[in-house]
C-alpha cells in the first residue's frame, strides 16, 4: 500500500508530493497529461526552436512564496531579474516603469512619485511578512497583525471609489490598475486592490523573475526532488473516481471542488457548501513567434519582463466591466510577457517569443489573436510585421487543456475577497475534506491562484499532522 497518492502534477500537486516524500512517506503522483506541469509548462507552440510558456510565464511568487524559500528554488534553477519588473504604457509614448528599486520608481513618477512611495513603501519594506499574510489561510489570527492591518487599510482605499484620491496624474494609478487586473475582477474592489498591493510590493522587494528555459524549470525541479526522495510520477493517467485508485492512507487532489464532488460521495452538508463555490471569468491566450523584439514606443519597456496594456485606470476598469457583463472588450486589458528578451534559450538567435492573454467572459470560444495584436500595436507600432507565427487558446481551449480552469477560469475559482476567505469553505483547515484521508491541494484552496506551491504545501502539512502525526519536514537542499 502506498502512503500517499497525489492527483495532478501541477505546482501545487508536486509541492504536496515533495513535502510528503520528504517526511519519509511513499508517494505516487498521477497526471492526466503526458507531460507534468499543469499551470507551469513550456512547449514549442508555434515554430521549432520557439519555447513558449503554456500558462504562467513570469513568477512574482517565485521568491516571495514561503514554500519556495524553504525549498530553496533559487538555488535549484536560474531565475533572471529584468531591469524593470513591469511596465505600463500609455498613449503618446508615456509609460509607468516599476523598477526593482522603489526609490527609482518614485523618482520616475514625477508629481505622483511621493504618493506612490507612501502607498507602497511600508509594504515593500515588510514584503516577507506581507507574503506570509497573503500566502496563508485568511481565516484565523494573522501571524503578523500589524502588516495585516496596514495591508487592509491600503486595500480599503484602493478598493473603493477613493482609489484616485492621493494621485494627481494618470501614470501611477494606471500602473496600479495594471497589476490589480491580474485578479480578473471589476475594479475598484478589495480583491483587485489586494492583487495590486501584494504583487506590486513583490515587484520592488523581490522582483518578478523569469526562469531560464521557461516555467517548466520550476516543475522539473520539484519532480527531480520528489524522485530523489523515492516518489513516483505516472503520466497519461486520468482519475475519475477515488475508488479506482490503489489503496493509500492519504489522497491529495490538485483539483477543483467540482472535480472532488464528481470523484466520490460527500456528506450532504459539505457537498452543499462546496457547491456554492463560484468560478470566475476567463483568460484567452495567444503566443507569438517574432522575427525581432517588440518595437515599443517607450524604450524603457524593452527592459521589462512584464508589460500591462490597456491604457489609463478608467480604460482598464471599463474593459474589465465589459467582461463582467459577459461582453468581449474591443480594447481589452492585455497581460504581456517577453521572456526571450532576457533568456536567449527561448528562441533562435535574434528572434523572440511573446506571451499574451486578455480577459474574456467564462466559456468564451472567441479567438483573441486580432484584438490582442491591435492592442500591442497601439503601444508598439510595427508589431504586426514581426509576427512569424502565432498559437491561440480560447477560454474553452484553456479548460480542455486543464479541467481545473473551468470555463477558462485560470484562478480555479473566482478570486473575490469573499472567496479568498471561503476557499472553498470557511475553515481553519480548508484543505481537509470530511472524507477520511482526502485533501484538496489546488488553487481552489488557500492562498488561491498563482505558481507558489503554497496550497500543496499547506495541504500536505495538514495531512502529515492529522493522518501520520508528523511535523513538516526540512525541504532545503541540505
Amino acid at each position: 500500500m502506498t502512503d500517499a497518492i497525489v492527483v495532478g502534477a501541477g505546482p501545487n500537486g508536486l509541492a504536496a508530493a515533495v513535502t510528503l516524500a520528504r517526511a519519509g512517506l511513499s508517494v505516487t503522483v498521477y497526471e492526466r497529461n503526458s507531460t507534468i506541469g499543469g499551470g507551469a509548462r513550456t512547449a514549442e507552440l508555434t515554430l521549432p526552436g520557439f519555447l513558449h510558456d503554456v500558462c504562467s510565464a513570469v513568477h512574482p511568487m517565485a521568491l516571495a512564496s514561503a514554500f519556495f524559500r524553504e525549498f530553496e528554488l533559487e538555488k535549484r534553477i536560474t531565475l533572471l531579474q529584468p531591469d524593470v519588473s513591469y511596465g505600463h504604457p500609455l498613449d503618446g509614448g508615456r509609460a509607468g516603469i516599476a523598477y526593482p528599486s522603489l526609490t527609482d520608481t518614485v523618482s520616475a513618477l514625477g508629481r505622483d512619485g511621493v504618493a506612490f512611495g507612501r502607498l507602497m513603501g511600508a509594504l515593500v519594506a515588510r514584503a516577507d511578512d506581507l507574503a506570509s499574510f497573503t500566502g496563508a489561510n485568511l481565516v484565523g489570527w494573522p501571524r503578523h497583525p500589524s502588516i495585516a492591518a496596514l495591508f487592509g487599510i491600503r486595500a480599503l482605499e484602493q478598493g473603493s471609489p477613493l482609489w484616485n484620491l492621493r494621485f494627481r496624474e494618470d501614470i501611477a494609478p494606471a500602473m496600479l490598475s495594471g497589476v490589480a487586473a491580474h485578479a480578473i475582477q471589476t475594479m475598484p474592489s478589495l480583491a483587485t486592490a489586494g492583487a495590486a498591493l501584494s504583487l506590486g510590493s513583490y515587484a520592488h522587494a523581490r522582483g518578478w523573475p523569469i526562469p531560464v528555459g521557461g516555467s517548466q524549470a520550476i516543475v522539473d525541479a520539484l519532480a527531480a526532488d520528489l524522485i530523489a526522495h523515492g516518489g513516483t510520477i505516472v503520466t497519461d493517467a486520468t482519475v475519475d473516481r477515488l475508488d479506482a485508485l490503489p489503496a493509500s492512507s492519504v489522497v491529495m487532489l490538485d483539483t477543483t471542488p467540482r472535480a472532488l464532488a464528481a470523484m466520490t460521495d460527500l456528506p450532504s452538508g459539505y457537498a452543499r457548501r462546496i457547491g456554492r463555490f463560484r468560478y470566475g471569468n476567463a483568460a484567452s491566450k495567444v503566443d507569438f513567434a517574432l522575427s525581432g523584439p517588440v518595437p515599443w514606443t517607450n524604450p524603457e519597456l524593452h527592459k521589462a519582463g512584464t508589460v500591462h496594456l490597456g491604457g489609463t485606470r478608467a480604460q482598464i476598469a471599463a474593459a474589465e466591466l465589459s467582461v463582467k457583463h459577459g461582453q468581449h472588450s474591443d480594447s481589452p486589458y492585455v497581460l504581456v510577457a517577453q521572456p526571450s528578451t532576457f533568456d536567449g534559450s527561448r528562441a533562435p538567435v535574434g528572434q523572440h517569443v511573446l506571451w499574451a492573454y486578455s480577459h474574456v467572459p467564462r466559456g468564451s470560444d472567441v479567438d483573441q489573436t486580432e484584438v490582442i495584436t491591435r492592442q500591442i500595436e497601439r503601444f508598439a507600432p510595427g508589431f504586426r510585421d514581426l509576427i512569424l507565427a502565432s498559437s491561440s487558446r480560447t477560454a474553452t481551449d484553456m479548460e480542455q487543456y486543464n479541467p481545473n480552469y473551468i470555463g477558462g477560469d485560470i484562478a480555479a475559482g473566482e478570486a473575490t475577497f469573499g472567496q479568498l476567505v471561503r476557499r472553498p469553505v470557511v475553515s481553519t483547515d480548508p484543505w481537509r475534506t470530511p472524507v477520511k484521508g482526502v485533501y484538496l491541494c489546488s488553487s481552489s484552496t488557500p492562498p488561491g491562484p498563482g505558481v507558489h506551491g503554497l496550497a500543496g504545501w499547506l495541504a500536505a502539512k495538514s495531512a502529515l499532522r492529522h493522518e501520520f502525526s508528523l511535523g513538516a519536514p526540512d525541504l532545503s537542499l541540505g
